[in-house]
């Protein structure tokens, strides 16, 4: 959902924590030079971005995980508390899918390297404040490569058909709404529950895997016959399910180990 701003001041708000001195001045360098955007607040430690959500809201944050006193998902946390509005972008040089899977579920709006250049970040803070969720092509891939490993873990005889499409979706395959075509039951995952609500629909998967081979938002846009708008709903669709499959897993995981009783 877009954020809404004050009328007489419609510049995007941004708060940054960041330690590396050469990143954090290109991203502040971007940020004033834009006429759109406002550089409110700055943090270089843990223990500065934390206290600077005692403070009134920013459009979208900026948090490095990497910081010297401690790592930025603390503050992701605080901030999905503090305030709640707020877009969260991640900026690191970590690339792994433990990082990726932490940040997301902690409540990160997008995700970036810090290989992004200084026009692409404000082109994704511009996305964050508009109710968007950036991903960066290796990202894709780690995300793909955790549910790929969900579908394989399924007991059940449907693990390796492709996840269950709605067909109520006006971005359906609509030639197979036609023939009549009939989904397969929703796979069991090995939480022991129905896996529609956490695995990708075929239309995410198609979304993900062009996504790693460096499309951005308005050609898949243009390649899938959907909105550029469609587009983003579909990757803010699998950051949530990426979130509810990431704490399935640890409920599952601490029952294996007694950790847990029902």
């Amino acid at each position: 959902m877009p954020m809404l701003r004050d009328a007489d001041n419609p510049q995007i708000k941004v708060a940054l924590v960041e330690d590396d001195l050469r990143f954090k001045s290109a991203v502040v360098g971007a940020i004033q030079a834009s006429a759109t955007m406002k550089l409110v607040e700055v943090a270089s430690t843990q223990a500065q971005g934390l206290l600077m959500l005692e403070r009134p809201a920013a459009d979208v944050l900026l948090v490095d995980l990497g910081l010297p006193d401690g790592s930025g998902i603390d503050i992701i946390r605080a901030a999905s508390v503090k305030w709640p509005d707020c877009g969260v972008l991640v900026t690191t040089i970590f690339a792994d899918e433990t990082h990726v899977l932490q940040a997301i579920e902690a409540g990160a709006s997008g995700y970036l390297l810090k290989d992004s250049t200084p026009t692409n970040m404000l082109d994704d803070i511009r996305s964050v404040s508009e109710g968007g969720s950036p991903i960066s092509p290796s990202i894709a891939r780690q995300i793909l490569k955790h549910f790929r490993q969900a579908y394989s873990s399924t007991p059940s005889t449907y693990a390796t058909q492709p996840a269950p499409q709605n067909t109520s979706d006006s971005t359906s395959n609509s030639a197979s709404i036609a023939s009549g075509a009939q989904d397969p039951p929703p796979p069991r995952s090995r939480f022991n529950g129905p896996a529609e609500t956490t695995l990708l629909s075929a239309r995410e998967t198609e979304v993900l895997e062009l996504v790693t081979k460096g499309f951005t938002a308005n050609e898949i846009s243009e390649m899938m016959q959907v909105s550029r708008h469609t587009v983003l709903t579909f990757v803010r669709r699998i950051y949530t399910k990426l979130k509810v499959t990431s704490k399935a897993e640890a409920i599952y995981e601490a029952r294996n180990r007694g950790l847990l009783v029902d």
